[in-house]
C-alpha cells in the first residue's frame, strides 16, 4: 500500500507551524522533526501522542544542525560527523516513541541533507549509518544516492514522490526555503499520475519518471491540511489506496 507522509512537529517553544491537528487524520505516517531544524523535547511528544492518539506511524525526520535556516542550507560535514549527528537526533526521539510505548517506522533526512544525500555517496552513507543503528527503513528517492547507497547496504528503501514541491529536468527535487501554495486539486492530480503512469512533469515541462510507494505533504506548506485530505479522498475514490481507518 502507498503510504501518505508528512513532515511535522516543525513548532518550536511558543511558535508555530504547520497544522498538525488537522493535518494528522489524512496520513499513515508522520515524519517528527527531531530538534535541529525544528522542534524540541515538548512539540516531539507532544506530535508523537498526536500520531498514536489517530494510529498514525512515526519516522525520524533528521537535520542538519541549522535551525535559523530551518535545514534547508547546506554545510560542509563529514560522515562520521554526520553520522553521530544523526544518531543523536533520532534517539532522542525514539525516547519519546518508547514513552508511549511506539515503535520507530523509518529514516528520512530533511531538507538540504535529503538533497545532499541524493547526489553525495559519502552523505548516503553516513545516513545509512545512522540507520544501521535503529534498523528500520529509508525514505528516498528514485534513481539517486538513495537508492543506491541504501540499498547496496541491505536497508530497506521506500520509494518516495513529493506532490507539493517541483521536480528539475533531471528528476531531482527542488528544495526551497520557504514553501509556495499548491492547489490541492493539482496536487492530487500528481499524486494520481505518479501512481498510474510514473510520472511527474518536471518545471521545464519533461515527463521524467518518479516511483511513490510513500507521497509526501509538508506540514509547511501553504493550506496543506486541506492538500493531505484532497490527495486522500481522492486516492480512495480513485482506489490507489484503501479507505483510512476512522
Amino acid at each position: 500500500m502507498t503510504l501518505l507522509n508528512c513532515d511535522m512537529g516543525e513548532s518550536y517553544g511558543i511558535w508555530r507551524l504547520g497544522d498538525d491537528e488537522r493535518i494528522m487524520p489524512s496520513i499513515h505516517v508522520a515524519n517528527v522533526a527531531c530538534g535541529f531544524h525544528a522542534s524540541d523535547f515538548v512539540h516531539m511528544h507532544r506530535t508523537v501522542r498526536l500520531a498514536k492518539r489517530h494510529g498514525v506511524k512515526v519516522g525520524a525526520h533528521p537535520s542538519l544542525p541549522d535551525r535559523q535556516g530551518f535545514g534547508r542550507r547546506e554545510m560542509k560535514i563529514g560522515r562520521e560527523e554526520l553520522a553521530d549527528c544523526l544518531i543523536y537526533q533520532i534517539g532522542a526521539l525514539k525516547g519519546f516513541l518508547d514513552a508511549e510505548g511506539m515503535v520507530l517506522h523509518h529514516l528520512k533526512p530533511h531538507g538540504s541533507l535529503y538533497g545532499m544525500a541524493a547526489r553525495d555517496p559519502d552523505i548516503a552513507h553516513a545516513v545509512a549509518d545512522a540507520a544501521d543503528v535503529y534498523e528500520v527503513p529509508l525514505f528516498g528517492m528514485i534513481g539517486t544516492e538513495h537508492e543506491r547507497v541504501y540499498t547496496a547496504r541491505g536497508h530497506s528503501f521506500v520509494a518516495e514522490f513529493y506532490v507539493d514541491l517541483d521536480y528539475a529536468d533531471d528528476g531531482s527535487l527542488i528544495i526551497t526555503r520557504e514553501h509556495d501554495p499548491v492547489a490541492p486539486e493539482e496536487a492530487a492530480r500528481r499524486g494520481v499520475r505518479a501512481l498510474r503512469e510514473g510520472m511527474v512533469r518536471s518545471v521545464g515541462g519533461r515527463d521524467v519518471p518518479v516511483r511513490a510507494e510513500t507521497i509526501c505533504v509538508h506540514s509547511d506548506t501553504p493550506g496543506a491540511h486541506e492538500v493531505a485530505r484532497v490527495l486522500r479522498d481522492t486516492l480512495v475514490a480513485e482506489g490507489l489506496i484503501p479507505p483510512m481507518a476512522a
